[in-house]
């Protein structure tokens, strides 16, 4: 997902005012490694961010650490991608990193089942740190694998409904849709086409392709479920999958079908860019994520707008509000020399109250514990609003870890881009050698 939305401003908390869970505050804490985090140290701290919002933001991040903990140096490299950090990870050595962060909570299985990541359960223990009380119990479940707490949320992410409020109003759209019936119907009202049939504005563009419709960022609202207490593929027996395909079969019929919708797709501009197709007008319903709401602020759109979560499944109305949550990860390498060191750094970024919030408000993302969610110190415009509700929602989901990392979710993306072109013509028939690939795949995997 693109990450250019992180930052952060901040406020250093006086020593004699810390308690409890304040990293740094706490008496230095020891999991099975036997280092002394009192002793002068230096520690590599390895992440993916890249713009200079974000570097600045780490860089304060760092700096109060540094004072809270003036015996370790930590040296930040950034933009490094999952495949570097791994490949460093598997050598090892003094250049290795010893605490690395990463965007991709599906690799999350990996890195618990291969030890590249150490158990971090041993170091909670011993700093007295209750992650169930800590950390939202979804965010929990996409940072640890069969009962591996190989990671720790650093932030999250929400994913919500984008709408023009301008073209709501033309259409006579009162409010945004909060069931798929009502989504289907408002993204046909919102449509405009050329008297020679070409699209000037679409409700919603429901193609998988399109930014960030990952089909299982909507089917999210569904609540689905990928596995079974076994770890076996269930995609299939749930009817809840049909439901999610048809429901997206109807909003392509609804907006003119799939061939059109495609060329139109064509001629989007770049997400990032200042062509993004939300951004130009071209569509009126978007799905994206609280980043956005920065952006949209800096680049003035020629509308008004507004987010809200996105639709939920006509009989299930009680769920609205809910929505796909993901976010950054971060761990300590299994080969690192100074772990005790590097749980003092990972505690204080994740755990941190004041440091969280501070992180969050940098860069506008989601902060990833309870106490930084409800701190009145966390910036809270109307549009963000929004995902802070999706994320305290109890409905809202994230994807479940797997021992191969997101090759499942590929599978589902792959099959999904079939099913909506057409090319599937038993769905049932099609779910259930979905699921014959997944756990053939997972097989292999732990082989």
């Amino acid at each position: 997902m693109p990450r250019t939305h992180r930052r952060a401003p901040a406020l250093l908390v006086p020593l004699l005012l810390c308690v409890g869970l304040l990293a740094g505050c706490a008496n230095p804490a020891r999991g099975s490694a036997d280092d002394d985090p009192t002793r002068p140290v230096t520690l590599r701290f390895w992440h993916g961010w890249s713009e200079r919002n974000e570097v600045k933001a780490i860089d304060e991040s760092i700096a109060r650490f540094e004072r809270l903990h003036p015996n370790i140096r930590v040296k930040a490299t950034g933009n490094v991608s999952d495949a570097t950090a791994n490949q460093a990870l598997r050598a090892g050595g003094s250049d290795a990193p010893d605490v690395v962060s990463s965007f991709t909570t599906d690799n999350v299985g990996q890195y618990c089942s291969s030890g590249m990541w150490a158990d971090l359960d041993p170091f909670m223990r011993k700093s007295g740190l209750d992650k169930e009380k800590v950390f939202p119990k979804t965010l929990l479940g996409y940072t640890s694998y069969e009962g591996r707490q190989c990671a720790l949320p650093l932030l999250a992410d929400a994913y919500g409904l984008y709408y023009n409020k301008d073209a709501f109003e033309k259409a006579g759209i009162s409010r945004p849709p909060r069931t798929m019936s009502e989504f289907r119907e408002d993204a046909a009202k919102l449509t405009r086409r050329t008297s020679g049939g070409s699209y000037q504005q679409l409700g919603y563009m429901p193609d998988f392709r399109f930014y960030q419709n990952s089909p299982d960022r909507l089917l999210a609202q569904w609540g689905p479920r990928y596995f079974d207490e076994k770890g076996k593929a269930r995609l299939a027996d749930s009817p809840d999958t049909a439901e999610f395909f048809r429901v997206q079969r109807d909003l392509i019929d609804a907006q003119g079908g799939y061939g059109p919708l495609e060329r139109f797709r064509t001629t989007f501009g770049d997400e990032m860019s200042s062509q993004n197709a939300f951004l130009t007008g071209k569509v009126a319903m978007h799905m994206d994520g609280e980043w956005r709401g920065l952006m949209l602020d800096k680049a003035k759109p020629s509308f008004r707008w507004a987010t809200a979560p996105m639709p939920v499944p006509d009989d299930r109305p009680e769920t609205y509000g809910r929505g796909y949550l993901t976010g950054t990860v971060a761990g300590i390498a299994h080969s690192s020399k100074h772990q005790n060191a590097a749980w003092e750094l990972l505690r204080f970024l994740t755990a941190d109250t004041d440091q969280v919030v501070a992180f969050a408000n940098a860069i506008h993302n989601l902060p990833s514990t309870n106490a930084a969610l409800a701190s009145p110190a966390l910036d809270r415009d109307t549009a963000f609003r929004t995902f802070l509700g999706i994320a305290a929602n109890p409905h809202s989901v994230g994807m479940p870890s797997s021992v191969n990392g997101g090759q499942y979710i590929a599978s589902l993306r792959d099959f999904s881009f079939d099913v909506e072109a057409g090319k599937v013509h038993d769905l049932a028939k099609g779910l259930r050698r979905l699921d014959r690939q997944i756990d053939d795949d997972n097989l292999q995997s732990r082989n």
